[in-house]
């Protein structure tokens, strides 16, 4: 099917001119003729032949200024409308959009093949691909580049019609242009850094997911428990380096055995670097000269936490934890375990702890929690650990955290407002949850006390 090039509203009006043009200038030549022929007469037989041509000839000529005036001024206004409108075409045009599409077809020759010229007709660029072979056929996962006009719904018909089926369609962004190699070393070195970082990695590797780690079950409880390492579908397990079990699932879309050796890839990486942690150390000066360090901590410190859970008073232990004071230590194995998110401690210059903070992860939400010990409390302790875990949530890229406590709680509520980022609180039964919204794209310099400082 020929291609037609649409013409510019300027130019077509300049086309459609060409015959009244040519009109003219037939015209013109017979006026000019008939004028010619008047002239000759008059000189033969007027008065003054000679003034008679240089009239005419002055008078032709400021016709000819005239014209050549007068043509190119509506030269110049046909143009300008002509260039406002093709400046105007990049800014009107819809940007592509991006999407991530798996789908499954026959492993056959030319299968793969078909969906891709299927793709190439409707005007779609594959800008990555990747191939995951199965028992029966093969998953290809692309990412697309696709016009704007184009909708899911054509584009998953596209597919199925060049023989794809179990088409799974989602939007994406910039982040994932990444080559799946560039990513895995990324997330194999951010894992390699920091033992927390394992949930993270394997969350970003799979989007949306949910990740539980749990404890490896007593001799009574494995009747009937499904192997460690095993795919099921839209679930996976395995064995957690400390004894127990990494589960993640993904409920829209199945894993394939490609990505199930990923996610062990990442595991065993853990397991061989054993217990690590970023070793630096933020010293904080209180305003009575006090030095403080503000460090990361984990299960090796949980005696030292523990201590101070006794220094505490059972008010204070009960606005942090919610429930039976007794309960208290219980909690420490959990929130110091890196599988379930990241603790910060605030230390003397002895070593004492005298606060402690965590940022947990749970989904796609954040909690973060501070405890402070009652004899250094109102010394800015809470605000200071507060900001360190929102600065932690800001480098994974999370979008939000949130804080659960008593409606009576104000220290948490002032500490959460001292933030200076968009607040929504919630209400019920006397439980008050503050969620503190991050800035677009969050980083540690968007927020605002880091710009200030930079400021």
């Amino acid at each position: 099917m020929p291609h037609t090039t649409p013409v510019p509203p300027a130019r077509a009006a300049t086309r459609h001119r060409h015959w009244g043009r040519d009109l003219t200038e037939v015209a013109a030549l017979f006026a000019a003729m008939a004028t010619a022929d008047l002239i000759a007469d008059l000189v033969n037989h007027g008065p003054d032949g000679g003034t008679l041509l240089m009239t005419s000839a002055a008078a032709l000529l400021a016709a000819a200024v005239a014209h050549l005036w007068w043509t190119r001024r509506r030269g110049r206004a046909a143009a300008a409308p002509a260039a406002d409108d093709r400046a105007a075409e990049p800014r009107t045009a819809a940007e592509p959009a991006l999407w991530r599409l798996r789908t499954t077809v026959r492993d056959t020759p030319g299968s793969l093949g078909a969906v891709c010229t299927a793709l190439a007709g409707s005007q779609v660029d594959i800008v990555t691909l990747q191939t995951h072979p199965l028992a029966e056929g093969t998953v290809d996962e692309f990412l697309l580049r696709a016009p704007a006009a184009l909708t899911a719904a054509s584009l998953v018909l596209t597919v199925a019609d060049a023989g794809g089926t179990d088409t799974w369609l989602e939007r994406a962004d910039a982040h994932d242009l990444v080559d799946t190699p560039t990513r895995m070393l990324t997330l194999a070195t951010r894992t390699a850094l920091d033992a927390a970082e394992l949930p993270l990695a394997l969350r970003q590797l799979f989007g949306r997911c949910t990740i539980r780690s749990t404890p490896a079950p007593t001799a009574a409880d494995r009747g009937g428990e499904v192997p460690q390492d095993a795919l099921l579908d839209t679930v996976m397990r395995l064995r957690d380096p400390s004894g127990g079990t990494i589960t993640v699932q993904r409920d829209h879309l199945p894993f394939t055995p490609t990505e199930f050796a990923r996610a062990r890839a990442l595991v065993e990486l853990d397991a061989r670097l054993g217990v690590r942690m970023p070793g630096s150390r933020h010293v904080v000066t209180l305003p009575e000269g006090n030095e403080l360090t503000v460090r990361r901590v984990g299960p090796e410190d949980q005696e030292a936490a523990l201590a101070m859970h006794e220094r505490c008073t059972a008010g204070t232990l009960a606005l942090r934890y919610h429930g039976p004071v007794e309960d208290a230590d219980g909690y420490l194995g959990h929130l110091l375990s890196p599988r379930f998110g990241r603790s910060l401690a605030v230390e003397t210059a002895s070593g004492r702890l005298v606060a402690l903070g965590h940022l947990l992860w749970d989904g796609d939400e954040n909690e973060v929690a501070i405890l402070v010990e009652d004899e250094w409390q109102r010394r800015g302790i809470g605000a200071v650990l507060l900001r360190k875990l929102v600065e932690l949530a800001a480098e994974a890229g999370r979008e939000s955290v949130y804080a659960v406590t008593r409606a009576t709680n104000t220290g948490m509520v002032a500490v959460m407002r001292e933030l200076g980022l968009p607040l929504d609180y919630q209400v019920e039964d006397g439980t008050l949850v503050i969620t503190a919204t991050l800035p677009p794209a969050p980083s540690v310099a968007t927020l605002p006390w880091v710009a200030g400082r930079r400021g």
